[in-house]
């Protein structure tokens, strides 16, 4: 997409209300026309984000970035130097990549990881916490593995429902530590709806008044939002449900504006995804925390079954613990 068109892109988003945009590829720094995006989408009053691989950001790109009011960049690591070096392809990214990221954070710029976990990497999620300390590093996102695009080629990699609860554990007890120490570092998990649950069935025995308050928050939060409050657009203008539906496309934003495909029901799968939690079928069905998960990733039940309505294959928590009791939480 040109810059004219970016920025009408931009003009409909600011209208149809969407509070961020976030500038993804590829590589977004790769487009010379990015600080005039991220200023214009700012002067409409769109939060500006970006997610980047960390190598091009300059201390130069840092100040203009920092001009321009960006307010966040998000740098994808899969590992420390040798780890992420090898899953990138290219000597030297990860050391390109620390230096990008003080770049950032000399301007003035939040930054935090991004880290895709899997049977490759698992290993280094303990020194991606000891990275955070090292570099004063304000946020990180961990990734759990979705089978789209590249990700696709790692299905077999990754975790096993138990190896997923020891690292959703492991995170659980190293950012306990990060707050226990007075840092209070931004620690997300991400792309697997069931950490949700899973965190405040634990809290239910550690702590239940804090318990109660992330059940509300969850419940506030309504679980996964493809197709509802995240959507995706792509580099040629068309709309996916999110990053991961690349597959399936909803319209084209160069022949009708983002707001009119994204409102438009006539596609069933968009109809179906404003209400998902009516359409997933399996386990999911009778899951007492379909109103805090909403049914998880569609994309990797469909990658894993054949069925966009499946339960998800990374739903990790038992029986036991998705079992209707008849007892409101």
């Amino acid at each position: 997409m040109s810059t004219g068109e970016g920025k009408a892109l931009i003009d409909d988003l600011a209208r149809f209300g969407v509070p961020v945009i976030l500038f993804s590829g590829g590589e977004p720094v790769l487009r010379e026309d990015l600080p005039e995006l991220i200023d214009y989408a700012v002067k409409k009053g769109i939060r500006a984000v970006i997610s980047t691989n960390g190598t091009l950001i300059t201390r130069e790109k840092a100040r203009i970035f920092s001009q321009f009011s960006l307010s966040y960049i998000g740098v994808s690591l899969d590992g420390l130097s040798r780890v992420n070096d090898a899953f990138r392809g290219v000597e030297g990214a990860f050391a390109r990549a620390i230096e990008g990221i003080r770049n950032a954070r000399e301007a003035g710029i939040k930054v935090g990881l991004r880290f895709t976990i899997n049977r490759r990497n698992i290993d280094e999620v303990p020194k991606i916490f000891d990275l955070i300390e090292e570099e004063n590093i304000q946020r990180v996102c961990f990734y759990h593995l979705v089978y789209a695009g590249r990700g696709s080629k790692l299905m077999e990699e990754d975790l096993s429902h138990e190896e997923t609860r020891r690292v959703v554990d492991l995170i659980m007890d190293r950012t306990r530590m990060l707050f226990d120490r007075g840092r209070p570092v931004e620690v997300l998990t991400v792309d697997n709806h069931a950490d949700g649950p899973y965190l405040y069935l634990r809290l239910v025995k550690e702590d239940p008044k804090r318990a109660a308050e992330v059940l509300e928050l969850l419940r506030m939060n309504e679980g996964n939002s493809s197709g509802v409050g995240i959507g995706c657009i792509d580099e040629k203008g068309n709309v996916h449900a999110d990053q991961f539906w690349r597959h399936y496309g909803f319209g084209n934003v160069r022949e009708r504006p983002f707001s009119a495909i994204w409102t438009d029901l006539s596609d069933p799968v968009m109809a179906r995804l404003k209400e998902k939690k009516k359409h997933v079928h399996g386990r999911c069905a009778t899951c007492r925390w379909l109103d805090v998960c909403a049914g998880n990733f569609r994309v990797r039940a469909e990658a894993a079954t054949g069925d966009l309505w499946a339960h998800d294959p990374q739903c990790y928590l038992t029986e036991e613990e998705i079992k209707d009791t008849g007892i409101r939480d």
